[in-house]
């Protein structure tokens, strides 16, 4: 009797499985599309998911449109169109060898398309309200054929429609002149053209056409969830890279197997998991947490464990080695002239800044500028990982959420000093992302990013959770509080005093930064990054290297992220470092300068002050002097500021340096042009007398 209800069981979970999971397999289809004809890791799909879902939603409800004019709208015309675009305008553009740079602008587009959707349609994310489906009373009208599990409309929808669209790709890949040349360029761009093939046009189908996959999954999956926020639909992304590592980034039938085996194991997980935590109490705590991070275990354990995997090639140029080296920054090769004009520029600068603040700024003003300084410490990390050692980490976020919650849990539970703690939280950050990096620094770039955007999920959907981490249910009561502190005399409750603390905090971070930089570790990390085969030959070990770069990486983000916590008494996780708000980081320092501690300032500033100073028009009031005379058009929207950093990333190929050192060096230059003609007319005027 055991045994039939046992096996009564897995065939429910099968079941129950089976919707869901065919909606990860289009999901996975779209990624692996995209992949396979254009060497795109294209991390903006749960960015175009959600573009359709919220598409449909605003039509249908706001507008008043049919099921079936919306779905027409969302998926047949807007989702391709998007995919077309993003081809035609971007990704063509850039060199076959440029994996890095696609992986950046991915990111970039990841945050920017979402922002700009809203801006332009005027939608607003919602909260609290399950979307609806295709069709009517599709969440409680349900079917039970088989008397094991009642399937709602919606989940035969999905299931119904992925069926049918999987057999409808098979049957264009094997039976039309388009599927056969799309399977061509995926073997030889290069040799298809030679047979008159026009590959870019075959390429630009394949993402309209992944696009279109990525619509419908948005608009099938989006009635499983009890908001429509693009932070929901970014967790697809994990899915569909999980489901088509799975079939390796290039089989479609085994990514669609990937899909629906995640569907059933979650499912699975579901059914059996509250039971096991009867008899094991310990399990009970984290049951809850468990299923959503099925996807995320399975992609990280896929990563670095599956040998297939590890081994798999990101594309490359051949002629890559040729390429000149990225140009050293800007400062160590201008002349002394501008050296001294810089030092004398910045002084003065800062120190009429500071007067102000000290002088005039209010509380709110206070805070911002302290934030930005902080900011600017946990984007050192980025400068190390990044700009130093080449590598692309999407868990920054986690690492300075480590440093928050050690503060928090150390002077909550043991009264311990808060700068203690906030070095501890550091320390141990930096123990964590060591640890996280043994497995993954023979992995490729790209796949480092991935493995890193596993662990951030991961992070988020169950070591949050656990009561010695965020506190449990315990955060939910009270919050996650953290205390100012007290040293001596000096009670860091003022603001003014923290701000210097902040500061100092900073200022011994980036001179660090900038010792590591010119020290044996930041001369071995270039060299890696330049040709791992040649340092190598010399005795540089990779490994060492590597693990180092992620530990002074971890410990700057963990203390960035304790002195956060601290300004702003509370760990406040979701504003601050869920993983979806932490991908800004990366996208504002790489587009403003990744290499260079000024990169880092630049970025903190623009992340904290850009929206008071420029998009609700303070600054244009102070030189207007005159709050009256700003014009109506503010305020705008903070959402530009997502939307113009993510499209900024589009000029990493040309400048990976980032825009803050390449508008230095032309600066360099225009006043090196200005002095060479200033020199000339003397010289002429000293003929000419």
């Amino acid at each position: 009797m055991l045994a039939v209800t046992f096996i009564e069981d897995v065939l429910r979970g099968v079941l129950q499985g089976l919707p869901p999971g065919a909606v990860y397999g289009l999901i996975a289809i779209g990624f692996v599309l995209a992949y396979k004809t254009s060497g795109v890791f294209n991390l903006a799909f749960g960015a175009q998911a959600y573009i359709s879902a919220g598409l449909y939603f605003q039509a249908r409800n706001e507008w008043g449109w049919s099921n079936l004019a919306a779905f027409v709208l969302a998926v047949v015309i807007v989702a391709p169109a998007i995919g077309l675009i993003l081809e035609r305008l971007i990704f063509r553009h850039l060199p076959p060898g440029s994996a890095l740079a696609k992986l950046v602008i991915a990111i970039g587009l990841s945050v920017a398309l979402p922002n700009l959707f809203e801006l332009v349609v005027g939608f607003e994310p919602v909260a609290g309200r399950t979307p609806e489906g295709l069709l009517n009373g599709g969440a409680t009208v349900f079917y039970d054929p088989t008397g094991l599990y009642a399937f709602s409309r919606d989940e035969l929808t999905a299931l119904t429609i992925a069926i049918v669209s999987g057999l409808a790709l098979a049957a264009l890949f094997r039976f039309t002149p388009i599927g056969l040349q799309m399977r061509a360029v995926v073997e030889s761009p290069r040799m298809t053209e030679l047979n008159g093939i026009r590959a870019d046009r075959v390429s630009a189908f394949s993402w309209a056409l992944s696009s279109a996959f990525a619509g419908l999954a948005g608009v099938l999956i989006a009635p499983r969830f009890n908001t429509l926020a693009a932070p929901d639909f970014f967790n697809l992304v994990v899915v569909a890279v999980a489901a088509a590592a799975i079939g390796k980034l290039v089989s479609i039938p085994r990514a669609v197997a990937g899909g629906l085996g995640l569907g059933v194991l979650i499912a699975l997980i579901d059914t059996f998991l509250p039971r096991l935590s009867e008899a094991q109490e310990w399990i009970e705590p984290i049951q809850d947490n468990v299923t959503p991070a099925v996807p995320f275990i399975v992609l990280f354990a896929l990563v670095t464990l599956w040998p297939a995997l590890r081994r798999s090639q990101e594309q490359s140029d051949p002629l890559a080695g040729v390429d000149p080296p990225p140009p050293v920054p800007a400062a160590s090769v201008r002349t002394p002239f501008l050296t001294i004009l810089t030092a004398v520029f910045g002084v003065c600068f800062f120190l009429v800044v500071g007067v102000v603040v000290v002088t005039r700024a209010d509380v709110s003003w206070l805070f911002l500028i302290t934030q930005a300084v902080i900011m600017s410490t946990i984007y050192l990390s980025v400068t190390v990982l990044t700009g130093f050692a080449g590598q692309i980490s999407l868990c920054q976020g986690a690492f300075a959420a480590i440093g928050g919650f050690t503060v928090f849990q150390l002077a909550d539970r043991f009264g311990a000093s808060v700068l203690v703690a906030a070095v501890v939280g550091g320390v141990i950050a930096a123990t964590v992302s060591a640890l996280l990096a043994l497995p993954l620094v023979r992995l490729g770039r790209v796949w480092v990013a991935i493995a890193t955007l596993a662990f951030a999920a991961f992070f988020d959907a169950v070591v949050v959770k656990l009561p010695f981490v965020g506190g449990g249910g315990t955060s939910l009561l009270q919050g996650t509080r953290v205390p100012r502190p007290v040293l001596g005399p000096l009670d860091f409750a003022n603001d003014r005093l923290f701000l210097g603390l902040a500061i100092v905090v900073f200022l011994a971070c980036a001179y660090t930064v900038t010792a590591i930089r010119s020290g044996t570790v930041g001369r071995t990390l270039a060299a890696l990054r330049g040709s791992e085969v040649a340092s190598e030959s010399i005795g540089i070990s990779p490994t060492r290297a590597r693990v180092t770069a992620f530990a002074v990486s971890g410990f700057l983000a963990g203390l960035g992220g304790a002195m956060l916590s601290i300004q702003q008494e509370n760990v406040n996780y979701a504003s601050n470092f869920a993983p979806f708000a932490a991908l800004f980081w990366l996208v504002l320092i790489v587009s403003l300068g990744a290499r260079t501690v000024e990169g880092a300032a630049y970025s903190g500033a623009s992340f904290s002050l850009m929206d008071p100073l420029i998009f609700k028009g303070a600054l244009l009031g102070w030189i207007l002097r005159s709050e009256e005379r700003i014009p109506g058009i503010f305020p705008i929207s903070p959402k530009w500021r997502f939307v113009l950093f993510g499209l900024t990333t589009i000029t990493f190929a040309k400048h990976p340096e980032g825009l803050v050192e390449d508008g230095k060096r032309k600066a360099h230059a225009r006043v090196e042009r200005w002095r060479a003609r200033v020199r000339e007319r003397r010289q002429d005027a000293e003929v000419t007398a």
